[in-house]
């Protein structure tokens, strides 16, 4: 008690969970091709990539918002951001891809995060002295 005589309220204890708390989700995946020579340009990939979406969920599914932040066209390698909540559709629909032009391939997913710093590194890959 106080001076005062009035009563103290008690602390209150208030637990708060954050599942997921990113809005967006980050993968690199790289497209591995048949024929290693082709390649294709940013805008081709993510057609691509829109068709997949377009043949496993439909028109609703192609309209999937995710975005291209990076590609290299030489090693195939891409950088996408997606809504967390459409993760698991991009991710289906791009497993579910085994032919372009006519020849093999596949999507291999190399990291995911919903941190985008994460990715620059890769610890399987690290080196130390």
């Amino acid at each position: 008690m106080r001076r005062d005589d009035t009563k103290e309220e008690p602390a209150a204890f208030r637990r708060v969970v954050l599942k997921n708390a990113s809005p967006y989700h980050y993968l690199k995946v790289r497209l591995v091709l048949e024929d290693e020579s082709t390649r294709l340009s940013a805008v081709e990939l993510k057609q691509f990539i829109v068709s997949g979406l377009n043949s496993l969920y439909g028109e609703v599914g192609a309209a999937l918002t995710f975005d291209l932040l990076k590609y290299d066209e030489d090693t195939l390698t891409a950088l996408l951001r997606v809504y967390s909540k459409g993760l698991v559709k991009l991710w289906s629909s791009m497993t579910l891809l085994g032919f372009y032009q006519k020849q093999s391939c596949a999507f291999r997913v190399l990291q995911v995060s919903p941190f985008l710093l994460a990715l620059t590194g890769n610890s399987r890959e690290l080196k130390l002295d």
